[in-house]
């Protein structure tokens, strides 16, 4: 296991981070505010009058894995329950049997290629379901959308893979608002794209790891085996992107738990064999503990909303259940790290308040795994 001190020094050599980062991870995250910008001229470019003219759908089907499921999800949850479409996130290649020329189907991923993302834009137009596709410029599903007259999002082939979220969600954005489903003080992707440069700013390389609360986060997790807490679906959806970037980038296994109603399993855990032995010995050596040690990683959403129930003991808000984690975490001397807590969070709306945790969590991702050697491991 690379040692904290080892770590930090890779971490502050800027020389070294570039020769251990081949794909140009770091760049691609830290231009992530470029990207929202540029993707939201060239939805505008592509223009979503053909399919929102017609007024609310039906259905909003979005055909997307990995970095477009999440971008589904974060859809879903601003939303909410309240929605009056109902919004499905599938994988493909298969759309759902419901789906007819009442709904909307968004068919998004970074290459434009695939079985499972040019199948469903043929079945589409057959089925004569209004069409949207999002991905790389001169890809096997802009010919699909352009057959079915269809908009499409094109892309520029520099997008990096595992950093394309906002390329992907920024047009779900724009469609939801053109529908008329989120106004444009909730979707706006100018805010979001202002908190996506701060963190650049804040968690660039040439921050030094005292400073920059994405190295920090990298170098805790050196050593740990984090448990995600996600207050509301809002946070859920992101704290499934963090475990992906953190298991697909360095190799780091993380459970996630959604709050409220998985309060219950995130407390077994953190109070579970898993939890330090000799909890309550305050001043024993920590370098005496065996193992990666359990660490909780917070995602926060202040408008995740109240109580679920009426009076009920169960279940409760998001906001009880993650102080419950919170103590229970204390409890057992289970250290914490909330993603974005530094500075003011409250003074940002929800959307780019999340932003900026899912770009702390990037930046952390990134840096840890060319901590460990990661990237140049995986091309040799």
């Amino acid at each position: 296991m690379t040692s904290s001190e080892l770590a930090e020094e890779v971490l502050d050599d800027l020389d070294l981070l570039r020769a251990r980062d081949p794909r140009g991870l770091l760049p691609a995250v830290a231009g992530s505010g470029a990207q929202v910008r540029e993707t939201a001229r060239l939805t505008e470019e592509a223009g979503f009058g053909r399919v929102t003219e017609g007024g609310r759908p039906r259905g909003l089907v979005i055909v997307a894995r990995r970095e477009g499921a999440v971008a589904g999800s974060v859809l879903r949850a601003l939303l909410g329950p309240a929605s009056p479409v109902t919004v499905e996130v599938v994988p493909g290649p298969a759309l759902p049997v419901w789906t007819g020329p009442s709904d909307i189907a968004v068919v998004a991923t970074r290459t434009g290629a695939g079985a499972y993302a040019v199948g469903p834009a043929y079945e589409a137009a057959r089925r004569g379901v209004s069409l949207v596709g999002i991905g790389a410029d001169d890809a096997p599903l802009r010919a699909a959308c352009s057959t079915a007259r269809a908009p499409y999002v094109a892309l520029p082939r520099n997008r990096v893979q595992h950093t394309t979220l906002w390329s992907l969600l920024t047009p779900m954005l724009q469609l939801a608002t053109d529908l008329g489903l989120l106004s444009a003080g909730v979707a706006g992707t100018d805010a979001v794209a202002t908190a996506l440069d701060e963190v650049a700013e804040e968690c660039g390389p040439a921050r030094e790891s005292v400073v920059n609360p994405a190295k920090t986060l990298a170098l805790e997790l050196l050593d740990a085996l984090p448990v995600i807490a996600a207050e509301g679906p809002l946070a859920g959806a992101a704290a499934i992107r963090v475990a992906d970037q953190l298991a697909t980038l360095a190799g780091l296994p993380a459970t996630g738990f959604r709050l409220p109603d998985q309060r219950v399993a995130a407390c077994a855990v953190l109070g579970g064999p898993l939890a330090p032995r000799d909890a309550g010995d305050f001043f024993r050596d920590r370098a005496d503990d065996v193992g990666r040690r359990l660490r909780l990683l917070t995602i926060r959403d202040s408008d995740a909303g109240g109580h679920d129930g009426a009076g009920e003991r169960e279940p409760r808000s998001a906001a009880d259940a993650m102080q419950q984690v919170l103590r229970t975490a204390a409890a057992h001397d289970i250290p914490v790290s909330g993603l974005a807590e530094h500075g003011d969070p409250d003074r940002y709306a929800r959307l780019p308040r999340l932003a900026r945790q899912l770009a702390v969590a990037d930046f952390g991702a990134v840096y840890l795994a060319l901590a460990l050697d990661h990237e140049r491991a995986r091309g040799s």
